[in-house]
């Protein structure tokens, strides 16, 4: 009997061959990646991936430094700080919400703060740790102690994205480098919640359900988005007919949900809840496609929408958009992947919130690295996101400060870059849409790859499938895991 030949490793995906953008830019500095390497197979020494990406997280982490770097000599004052584009949560919050005189939320009485407690209870750890001095060094302080931890949680986020990519850990570059997160990361605490997430995915993807669900549900303690990826496992666990790792992964993530708020609700239901009641009776938040509708109506001199309108059709588009996705993954020529439906669910939550934050594409930039993972794609979406990142702050200097005229931007203009982001967002969703109809079009599936992140749904074959057909069906059959075209530039 003939010894069973010995596995060789799988080599990694080259960026500069794979894509198409980058193999064109590379041409001036020498072309691809030689045929005759073997990334993956070759010890690379000291600058492995994980070390590469780690330091381009850093050197982008120090581009977000010098992008608050007004702020943080002059001081964080209206309108100048929104004029500079260095507007920051942080030294905002400690003054207002009382952090800077000892005020933690959730733990002192009567004291109302508008997010939720895990993310409080954060704000009110980081307060502890600055030192006594005057109310701008102390301000200051604070904002830089969160942003070091802040950078520590973009590393982890990126080295998950990593671990999460299988083939393809060059595609966590996107989430090191890209340019929103650099503008956006050291607004607010959203980070946290996006590495809870990507951790979350990742211990799912290594088949680990029940960690997945404490991970996830520690997460929407803190912004609800990550417990959403839960309607992607959801799915496939439907047309899988693995209804466990669903169930083990859910509980999981409410027990530790529960655990976090249930001690707050107990102790002081009023300020427990006062996230949800400011939530549901706030007007429509700047950014979001509600507002541009009311800054429009208001121009035309039409009636504006009230919350109580806004929350009913937010909840009713977001629910058909899950229901639509749903039927996409149940009917889809091959089970789509778990990243492709997370990242359509969360931007479908997205454009139909009635609140659109800046630092709120931090959520999308890890999940669209996994599902759509095409440098071209990225940058075209990420364009416009910078766009409305600029627009947002001309326009609130306006607003809420009384800016100088020629400082502003006019409203117009300003639902002008509201529409592009949420333009582009779609085309991106489309994109991943089109990639789940015809699976020869999707990045990730090429040499018997199904589904990186999909851990006890990776290689599962299908149990329940919804016959209707849709389009592009018969060109998905083309293209499913069994036949899928060869990789340029891979063995």
């Amino acid at each position: 009997m003939e010894p069973k030949p010995r596995r060789q490793p799988l080599r990694i995906v080259v960026p500069s061959r794979n894509d198409p953008l980058l193999r064109e830019l590379t041409e001036g500095i020498g072309g691809p990646l030689g045929r005759h390497t073997a990334p993956g197979i070759v010890t690379p020494g000291f600058f492995t991936v994980e070390r590469v990406l780690i330091l381009l997280t850093t050197a982008a982490a120090l581009l977000a430094v010098l992008v608050k770097m007004p702020c943080r000599t002059g001081g964080w004052t209206a309108p100048t700080h929104f004029y500079q584009a260095c507007y920051s949560d942080w030294p905002v919050l400690f003054d207002s919400r009382g952090l800077a005189q000892g005020v933690f939320p959730f733990l002192t009485p009567d004291a109302a703060f508008e997010y939720p407690v895990l993310l409080g209870l954060l704000a009110g750890a980081v307060a502890l740790l600055v030192p006594d001095g005057g109310s701008q060094e102390r301000a200051l302080a604070y904002f830089d102690i969160n942003a070091v931890l802040a950078v520590l949680a973009w590393i982890g986020t990126v080295i998950a994205t990593m671990r999460m990519a299988n083939r393809r850990p060059w595609d966590a570059a996107m989430v090191a480098l890209a340019p929103a997160m650099i503008l956006s990361v050291f607004i607010n605490w959203d980070i946290w919640a996006v590495l809870l997430a990507a951790l979350g995915m990742l211990a799912f993807a290594r088949s680990r359900p029940v960690l997945a669900g404490v991970l996830l549900g520690l997460g929407a303690a803190l912004k609800l988005y990550p417990v959403l990826i839960l309607g992607a496992v959801l799915v496939l666990a439907l047309r899988t007919g693995r209804l466990r790792p669903a169930f083990q992964a859910a509980g999981a993530a409410a027990a530790a949900w529960l655990v976090v708020n249930v001690p707050f609700m107990v102790a002081d239901f009023t300020g427990w809840k006062f996230f949800l009641t400011f939530t549901g009776e706030r007007p429509a938040g700047y950014s979001s496609v509600w507002f541009a509708w009311n800054v429009l109506a208001e121009r035309w001199g039409q009636p504006q929408a009230d919350s109580g309108f806004i929350n009913f059709w937010a909840y009713f588009l977001f629910a058909a958009a899950c229901a639509g996705i749903a039927l996409l993954g149940l009917a889809a020529p091959s089970r789509p992947r778990l990243a492709q439906l997370a990242f359509l669910i969360v931007a479908a939550f997205i454009l139909s919130n009635k609140v659109y934050s800046p630092q709120f594409v931090l959520w999308l930039i890890p999940l669209v690295a996994l599902a759509r993972p095409r440098w071209r794609d990225f940058l075209i979406w990420q364009f416009f996101e910078v766009l409305h990142w600029w627009a947002i702050w001309m326009y609130l200097g306006a607003q809420t400060s009384g800016g100088s005229a020629q400082n502003n931007i006019d409203a117009a203009y300003y639902v002008w870059a509201v529409a592009g982001h949420v333009l582009a967002t779609a085309w991106l969703m489309s994109q991943v849409v089109r990639d789940i109809l015809v699976p020869a079009r999707d990045p990730v599936r090429r040499l018997n790859i199904d589904d990186p992140q999909g851990g006890p749904f990776d290689h599962a074959p299908d149990r329940f499938r919804l016959r209707r057909r849709i389009s592009g069906t018969a060109a998905g059959e083309a293209g499913t895991q069994t036949s899928t075209p060869r990789e340029a530039g891979t063995p």
